[in-house]
């Protein structure tokens, strides 16, 4: 099977005409988009290699899956509407079994948030995917990581740590091991390798929430890029925050550990001003998803962890780093 024959066969679709606003999809040079008029476009890149964000036993659906689900979670922490995607990938060989699953768990999610794809290319070598994912929103209503306020609410969708609890399990950790629930593993790995991207969360918090980012390397770490660039400082009250029930088992450090410094959760975290509780609460309920306030937003900079007295929690906030 040469390269456009596993084109044709694994991303050429025969199904409805394509969404209004692609002008002009696979085939050409480039695609062509029409955002709707009076919107900005918002684009971002993921790429996944093999050893470094997935297992080689992964199965191919869910890595489809996750491959398009951490760029529309990108979408999501800016308030934007997927229009569609590009998928670059890198193959050792074509094995249409794999590309079959593969492209099956793609277009699932795809087809679940309207985003088709629009181009891309495929190449011989080691299995390496990148994807470019393109959305769009009224201007002035992005959600940057720029723009917390000192006494902003801080919130989190969904909860934290079960991707990270699934990877040490994996790997055989002895701690994760040692405390996990029987049977824990399959439920965790569904969170470690189809993350669910918080797009009707974002977009309803669009306009509403003052910045926001979707958590790839860890609670603490990320919310370290929101602090930096408002210039603001944060207190996070650990007491606070969801715990899935295969981690209340775990001792109380290593179930910190997971929540703050764990990554691969790809849920949104974001501020509002306290005055916008009620209209947070209607946007949680309007997408049908959880959120708690786990802490504020302060003029002192640094990130400081609570306990129920408000004495300061001794645990070093690390995100994940590819070059550290």
């Amino acid at each position: 099977m040469g390269e456009f024959e596993l084109i044709r066969r694994h991303f050429l679709r025969n199904g409805p005409p394509q969404p209004p606003q692609v002008v002009l999809g696979i085939g050409d040079d480039c695609a062509l988009l029409q955002p709707t008029p009076g919107h900005q476009l918002a684009i971002s890149s993921d790429m996944l290699v093999q050893g470094r964000h997935f297992f080689a036993d992964v199965d191919p659906a869910a890595l489809g899956h996750k491959a398009l689900a951490v760029n529309l979670s990108d979408l999501a922490a800016m308030g934007a509407r997927p229009l569609g995607f590009a998928l670059a990938l890198a193959l050792p060989q074509a094995d249409n079994a794999w590309l079959s699953a593969f492209a099956q768990g793609l277009f699932a999610l795809a087809d679940a948030h309207a985003c088709p794809l629009v181009g891309g290319d495929t190449t011989r070598g080691p299995l390496n995917i990148c994807i470019t994912v393109f959305g769009e929103l009224r201007p002035g209503q992005a959600l940057r990581r720029g723009a917390a306020q000192p006494g902003d609410d801080l919130y989190l969708s969904g909860r934290t740590g079960e991707a990270r609890l699934a990877l040490e399990l994996i790997q055989g950790t002895g701690w994760a091991r040692q405390h996990a629930l029987p049977g824990a593993l399959p439920r965790l790995r569904e969170r470690l390798e189809r993350p669910a991207p918080r797009l009707a969360l974002g977009q309803a918090l669009a306009g509403l929430a003052h910045a926001a980012l979707d958590l790839s390397d860890g609670l603490a770490g990320d919310l370290g890029h929101i602090l930096q660039a408002s210039g603001v400082g944060a207190d996070i009250h650990p007491a606070l925050l969801p715990v899935a029930p295969d981690l209340q088992a775990l001792p109380e450090a290593q179930r910190l550990d997971c929540l703050l410094n764990g990554g691969d959760d790809y849920e949104l975290l974001f501020t509002a001003a306290p005055a916008q509780r009620a209209a947070v609460a209607a946007a949680a309920q309007a997408s049908q998803t959880p959120v708690q306030r786990i802490g504020q937003i302060s003029a002192t900079q640094g990130l400081r962890l609570l306990n129920a007295a408000g004495e300061p929690v001794a645990l070093t906030p690390r995100g994940f780093d590819h070059f550290a």
